[in-house]
């Protein structure tokens, strides 16, 4: 599991999709700003801020081992020549978005001139996964039997796994909460906050132990469930 190939893609038009009519050239904050606010975010719905491509080589070794006992001695060794080696190169596609569809005032606080957006939780999705036949490299020696459907399955599945645990090492996370930023500091300096005044976050930093929560589609094929 020796290779990470990274493209991020920051939605260039999302903004298009939050904005609305605003009030320009304000030079304070009006008191009934918040519900306009939270009208105006609401608009950008599910904002998709950032994909990966991940690439896993998944490596497995094998022999054959013999273990018993001859005429009261112990035995236990590998098999001469009963090797097999393959390397499986597992490709798959993460998105991250953040659905807007529940905002609120709850996410939305204030103090005087300086204002602070505290984002829904992210949603990382796996969108698709599968492995490159064309460039699987194995051996298999004479005397064993090639390596099965089953197992090949099961390599796979070790590879979404290990795409899954890296989620949080990749930055996928803090990209999702930049590109909300580019997406909603324009909304709010319209409403008439400056942007020095403005702090956008999640409402706490996310680790491996929230994967459960926040990854859709963690048991995609090939684009398929």
């Amino acid at each position: 599991m020796k290779t990470l190939t990274l493209y991020i893609m920051l939605a260039a038009l999302m903004l298009a999709s939050c904005s609305g009519k605003g009030n320009a050239g304000q030079d304070s904050v009006p008191a009934d700003t918040v519900p306009v606010m939270v009208m105006q975010i609401k608009k950008c719905s599910k904002l998709y801020t950032a994909e990966y491509m991940v690439h896993k080589i998944i490596t497995h070794d094998d022999k054959m081992e013999v273990k018993g006992s001859l005429l009261g001695r112990k035995l236990d060794f590998s098999v001469p020549m009963s090797s097999r080696k393959i390397a499986i190169p597992v490709d798959a596609k993460l998105k991250a978005y953040i659905d807007f569809g529940g905002f609120s005032e709850k996410n939305v606080k204030t103090d005087g001139d300086k204002v602070e957006i505290i984002l829904p939780d992210p949603k990382v999705e796996l969108t698709s996964s599968r492995i490159d036949h064309s460039e699987i490299k194995k051996h298999v020696s004479l005397i064993r039997s090639d390596f099965s459907d089953a197992e090949m399955s099961a390599y796979e599945k070790q590879g979404r796994e290990a795409i899954i645990k890296s989620i949080p090492q990749t930055g996928i996370i803090d990209m999702a909460r930049v590109s909300a930023t580019h997406a909603l500091v324009p909304i709010l300096t319209r409403l008439g906050y400056k942007e020095e005044n403005i702090t956008i976050t999640f409402r706490k930093k996310f680790t491996l132990e929230d994967m459960p929560m926040i990854l859709e589609n963690k048991d995609i094929e090939n684009g398929k469930q």
